[in-house]
């Protein structure tokens, strides 16, 4: 198995409104305040980074859950999420140029993994004892954000293991050392 080329630490604060505190490798990084309506129901989120972009996460109109966009403070698109079912847990996710899907991590242990369908495994996401998010490719950070918001949003259904996927670049490596 790989080893994360960078890792971002966060934190929860709240239980109605929960506030992100994200740390990296070079100290804290922002946070991201999730919003709920006026019925309970967690409708966007919003970052606020130290320094750089804000970040806007937005409920998209529809009945399927884990239907979000991402947009940033001037207006551009820059993802969305989609789960087709309202059973299955593969969250669906597109920046306009690659699509990926986040899935439960093997293990009855909380967590989702970012995986590409050519590239494999991007990220973990990890919400147990020491909240964590380990990058194994090179991805922007708002991809990242919006996984952390997708799985702090989903994290009770990822306590039931995932299936297991193949990671593609462990199994190119196994073959070039054989």
């Amino acid at each position: 198995m790989s080893e994360p080329t960078a890792s971002y630490s966060f934190r929860a604060k709240g239980s109605w409104s929960p506030v992100l505190h994200i740390s990296g490798p070079e100290g804290d990084l922002g946070t991201l305040t999730l919003r709920r309506n006026r019925w309970g129901m967690i409708n966007g989120a919003a970052y606020a980074p130290i320094k750089g972009e804000k970040i806007d996460i937005r409920r998209d109109p529809g009945i399927l859950r884990s239907q979000f966009s991402l947009w940033s403070e001037g207006r551009e698109w820059l993802g969305a999420s989609l789960r087709w079912s309202f059973i299955g847990r593969i969250i669906d996710l597109s920046t306009g140029t690659r699509a990926m899907r986040l899935v439960p991590l093997e293990g009855f242990s909380p967590g989702w993994t970012l995986h590409a369908p050519k590239t494999g495994r991007m990220a973990k996401v990890h919400l147990g004892a020491s909240p964590r998010v380990d990058v194994y490719r090179r991805m922007d950070f708002e991809v990242v954000l919006f996984s952390l918001f997708l799985a702090f949003l989903s994290r009770l259904e990822s306590w039931w293991p995932g299936p297991a996927i193949e990671d593609i670049h462990d199994t190119k490596a196994s073959v070039k050392a054989t």
